[in-house]
């Protein structure tokens, strides 16, 4: 497990990434958030710590939008408290995907997608509409995301 710093960017978890330096930005973007918003620290794990997080968001981009990424996953985040449940992977090509599910019925429930600076869309979400964000950390950031329609009960880390 590693605590990411987001006033020391770190390749930490990252460094097989060709594109670690703008992967680490992004990741650094996201602790900035999640410390100012939910005063969390952002505790990043390997896919092989957290394999129930990464088969969940897996079965929800398959039956959600039939989307695989071929880009294997580097780092798990998960942010989890009484009304959130917020997990992110973090994959080798330059793409971080998050899952926002609100435990409370009918609440939010969306895939974002992050492309890192200078990354191309994968394949798998050329029909995605990109916006652009700048970032004092991680340059541009270039985001979508899609609703969840269906019913994917969380996994154990949810409890």
């Amino acid at each position: 497990m590693t605590i990411v710093s987001y006033t020391d960017i770190s390749l930490d978890g990252l460094d097989s990434s060709p594109v670690a330096p703008a992967l680490a930005g992004l990741r650094a973007n996201e602790a900035r958030y999640f410390a100012n918003k939910y005063e969390s620290d952002y505790v990043t794990s390997t896919p092989a710590e957290s394999p129930e997080v990464v088969a969940w968001i897996e079965e929800i981009l398959r039956s959600e939008r039939g989307i695989e990424f071929a880009s294997p996953v580097l780092e798990v985040f998960v942010y989890n408290d009484d009304e959130l449940f917020w997990p992110s992977l973090y994959f080798a090509d330059g793409l971080a995907v998050n899952v926002l599910w609100t435990k409370a019925e009918g609440g939010k429930r969306a895939v974002g997608f992050k492309l890192s600076e200078g990354m191309a869309p994968p394949a798998e979400l050329d029909a995605f509409k990109w916006v652009r964000q700048r970032s004092k950390l991680a340059g541009e950031i270039r985001g979508s995301y899609f609703v969840i329609k269906g019913e994917h009960p969380l996994p154990p880390a949810a409890a």
